[in-house]
């Protein structure tokens, strides 16, 4: 493993971040004082740099065998600088201890603004929207904006960041990987990403190839749970009808009824309606369905009244009608 990740990092001599020696990391958190969250990688420390920037700085505890969890994050943030995409400031490689050093997110994941019960803690209509579009952006970068095609593979809220202005940052790229600009397939080997977010076609293989449209569909269901603020998958709804959110809100919308948000303007109505139509775009079962991202960007930032309704949307393949099949 370790000469596999410094083959890499030699290979690799026009990459941007720096290279931190353990030591460095440990002076850096305080001898890993101030905790800020785990996961299933190891532990997220709050960090301070030398020129008193604050950082984030994720030890990776149980590297996977190659370290291709590591190099994955490194070979593609390591390239990129985008306001929507998280800046990766260093690594550490030193022997057998790995570590990551980003910008440091003050509000923390998307995750709690969307699910919290506490009225604390929420954000305005119109700060969800803002978010949606900077997300929307950020992916579109990944795979358009480089010199590589950037898939990300596990887009959900968690992994949206949000800074002190609650720019929205896309971040752990673990799971992502690189292609040519010209690639419009993409082999995978197994399903990655994270069940309720994850496209059909890692599934279901009759629906269409797996490309840059995984991430329209995750993008999609993010979006769906941005503007009902709530999950889309719910065994515990008041209906039956309401166990899988877009379905139900399609319906809804098909009747000519608005999904109810509380007290809301005529404006925070038609951004709402805008991000639930775009997202039913983005979650459709075939990957040829589903807009590219630059074309989400377009919808959201456009008028409602030029968005069509698209067909609906099905959470697998044995609920579409037949004449599709």
């Amino acid at each position: 493993m370790f000469d596999t990740i410094e083959g890499f990092l030699r290979s690799q001599n026009n990459l941007m971040p720096i290279r931190y020696s353990y030591w460095n990391i440990k002076m850096m958190t305080k001898g890993f004082k101030d905790k800020l969250g785990e996961g299933g990688f190891g532990c997220v420390y709050k960090g301070k740099l030398r020129s008193d920037h604050i950082v984030a700085i994720k030890i990776l505890n149980k590297p996977k065998a190659n370290g291709q969890d590591f190099i994955n994050e490194v070979a593609t943030i390591g390239r990129i600088h985008h306001v929507n995409v998280v800046q990766l400031i260093g690594f550490c490689a030193d022997g057998s201890k790995r570590a990551l050093v980003y910008d440091f997110m003050p509000n923390g994941s998307l995750e709690k603004y969307i699910f919290s019960q506490e009225g604390n803690i929420s954000l305005s209509c119109k700060q969800m929207y803002e978010i949606s579009l900077g997300v929307a952006r950020g992916i579109e970068y990944l795979h358009r904006g480089c010199d590589m095609q950037i898939l990300h593979f596990d887009i959900k809220p968690h992994n949206i960041l949000l800074d002190e202005n609650f720019t929205p940052k896309v971040s752990d790229f673990g799971l992502a990987k690189l292609y040519p600009t010209d690639n419009s397939i993409v082999y995978v080997t197994a399903a990655r990403g994270t069940m309720g977010y994850m496209a059909p076609e890692l599934f279901y293989k009759n629906i269409g190839r797996v490309s840059y449209k995984v991430d329209v569909y995750s993008f999609g269901m993010l979006l769906m749970e941005m503007a009902g603020r709530r999950r889309n998958l719910n065994a515990f709804a008041d209906h039956t009808s309401q166990i899988y959110f877009p379905s139900w809100v399609y319906d809804q919308f098909k009747e000519g009824k608005d999904v109810e948000m509380g007290e809301s303007t005529e404006e925070e109505r038609q951004m709402i309606r805008k991000m639930i139509i775009t997202a039913l775009w983005c979650i459709q079962m075939k990957p040829d369905d589903r807009p590219a991202m630059n074309k989400v960007v377009e919808m959201l930032e456009g008028n409602i009244e030029l968005v069509q309704m698209p067909p609906k949307p099905f959470l697998t393949p044995q609920e579409m009608p037949t004449e599709d099949n």
